[in-house]
């Protein structure tokens, strides 16, 4: 990049949720400071100068057009944004995040308000340690030697483990790592909003449920115990053959895969809508098919009130979907919160939607990134 200046940043956690701090910490960065060119592995330490837990640490190189001191300020707006506000007199704390500025470049800094390179780095481990993953050759202007030399001799002999923990760049590397979400949601959740919006904004490839079509699906509003049987047949063989279709190859050009449906929803209704005697035949048939089909990373499953389908439904206006009752819509719930809870092994995630506008208020769709991205990093 030119005329950007190389920097390397420390950062560490030991309160909350020490993991998703650090990468709200990255995301921020990135977004406030510059282009981060590279993320250390990610350590756990003990606190250091003072008791406390165990500290998440890890370090960044960035490619900032920021000075020392605008890089500063900007780690300040980054620190205050997630819950921290240093002071004077605050020493060695406890704290959500703390992000120090350990070199920029090869310039030597003193003033009343910044120090570089950092004062202490070379006798702390747990800043060593992740700069040696990103910096190994890296020299201190000032000592001379560089990071694996000042590692060696660290006086710091506390030990720094190396974890199975990553943080990424950005929320596109993030969700690139999952390959394939899956969004899922009662009739009028929102479902299929919610996975165009996730497959624009980070370059996925879209796989949406087609059965607009359905010869049975209003005549199912209309008489449900007669045409029951039939449309769930219909249903499961459309979206099993869709499913492998779109599911089969991936697109080179996009980051991952998100979907608006899972065909395990063809279970769920039909438990709903089938006597118990169709019920047992169509599970068979599917149990069958459910083996073949592609397994989403991640199983999203937005769950809204009932009074908050109805609205939506009415709102959307499509004339079959008029007489749902709320009773329906409480069964399908349950029948998803069901097979969430009977399906440990599979990761998935419950988000509140009820009280969200997503589409219209852009807070409340950032708020389902967060609760999404919370939940990815802690994924091994």
């Amino acid at each position: 990049m030119n005329n950007s200046k190389t920097t390397y940043l420390s950062i560490g956690s030991n309160l909350g949720d020490k993991l998703n701090n650090l990468q709200e910490a990255v995301f921020a960065i990135q977004k406030k400071a510059g282009f981060i060119t590279a993320v250390s592995s990610v350590y756990k330490t003990p606190a250091w100068g003072f008791q406390g837990d165990n500290f998440l640490n890890a370090c960044l190189s960035l490619q900032t057009f920021l000075s020392p001191e605008q890089l500063l300020e900007a780690i300040l707006d980054v620190e205050t944004s997630l819950g921290r506000t240093r002071n004077l007199e605050e020493g060695y704390q406890p704290r959500t995040i703390d992000i120090d500025i350990i070199y920029y470049e090869y310039e030597i800094i003193h003033t009343e308000n910044l120090v570089i390179p950092h004062p202490n780095l070379q006798k702390r481990r747990f800043v060593l340690r992740p700069l040696a993953d990103i910096a190994p050759q890296f020299y201190h202007p000032i000592i001379n030697k560089d990071t694996r030399n000042l590692l060696q001799e660290c006086p710091d002999k506390s030990v720094a483990e190396k974890t199975l923990l990553k943080l990424y760049k950005s929320k596109e590397e993030l969700f690139s790592k999952l390959h394939f979400i899956t969004i899922e949601g009662n009739i009028g959740a929102g479902k299929t909003t919610l996975a165009n919006m996730i497959a624009d904004d980070f370059n996925a490839k879209l796989v949406l449920e087609r059965f607009a079509d359905n010869p049975f699906l209003p005549k199912f509003y209309e008489d449900q115990s007669r045409y029951a049987f039939p449309l769930e047949m219909s249903f499961l063989a459309d979206r099993y053959q869709q499913f492998t279709d779109d599911t089969s190859q991936f697109d080179l050009f996009k980051n991952f895969m998100v979907s608006d449906y899972d065909i395990y929803k063809s279970l769920i209704f039909a438990n709903v809508t089938l006597q118990e005697e169709e019920f047992s035949l169509y599970r068979k048939v599917f149990t069958f098919m459910h083996k073949e089909i592609k397994k989403p990373d991640i199983f999203i499953y937005l769950y809204q009130n009932s009074e908050r389908l109805l609205s939506n439904i009415k709102k959307r206006g499509r004339d079959y979907e008029q007489n749902i009752s709320s009773e329906y819509l409480e069964k399908i719930n349950r029948g998803y919160l069901d097979f969430i809870k009977s399906s440990p092994e599979r990761r998935s995630l419950i988000i509140d939607v009820s009280e969200l506008d997503f589409v219209q208020n852009q807070k409340d769709y950032e708020y389902i990134l967060d609760e999404i991205q919370k939940f990815t990093v802690s994924l091994p």
